[in-house]
């Protein structure tokens, strides 16, 4: 399993998410508990482009440790690539609650909150454009 975990490391580590994942998801298997591997797993399944695996690998984190801020921003980022927006902004916002000093957790609830605000229509009309129907 150690071996598994630290291969899985080195490739994500080398721009080899995929190739990580296969030998995390065998360490996380025969490790359960272990958060290490799950978060280094959900790292690796979010650089792979397997968003919805990420969520649930940094769900299961954050839930074995609330104070997890890495855990809720990932979740939080992994939330808003499936497009749960409003899931996203209560994660991130708990991981900026935790670390404000982060510009990484902070810009990325700010792009989220503006994404609700732009789906609510909140950006308004573009300047210059009429309405269809006038």
């Amino acid at each position: 399993m150690y071996d598994w975990f630290r291969r899985g490391s080195e490739l994500l580590a080398s721009g080899h998410p995929g190739a990580a994942v296969q030998l995390l998801v065998r360490a996380a298997e025969a490790e359960p508990g272990s958060t290490a591997i799950r978060e280094t797993l959900a790292r690796a399944q979010f650089d792979a482009g397997s968003y919805a695996a990420a969520l649930e690998s940094f769900r299961t984190v954050a839930l074995a440790d609330p104070s997890d801020d890495y855990a809720q921003f990932g979740w939080g980022l992994a939330a808003a690539r499936t497009g749960d927006f409003e899931e996203s902004a209560v994660h991130l916002a708990l991981a900026v609650a935790m670390r404000p000093e982060s510009e990484h957790y902070r810009a990325a609830l700010r792009q989220t909150r503006a994404t609700l605000k732009a789906r609510a229509g909140g950006f308004g009309t573009v300047k210059g454009v009429q309405d269809q129907d006038e």
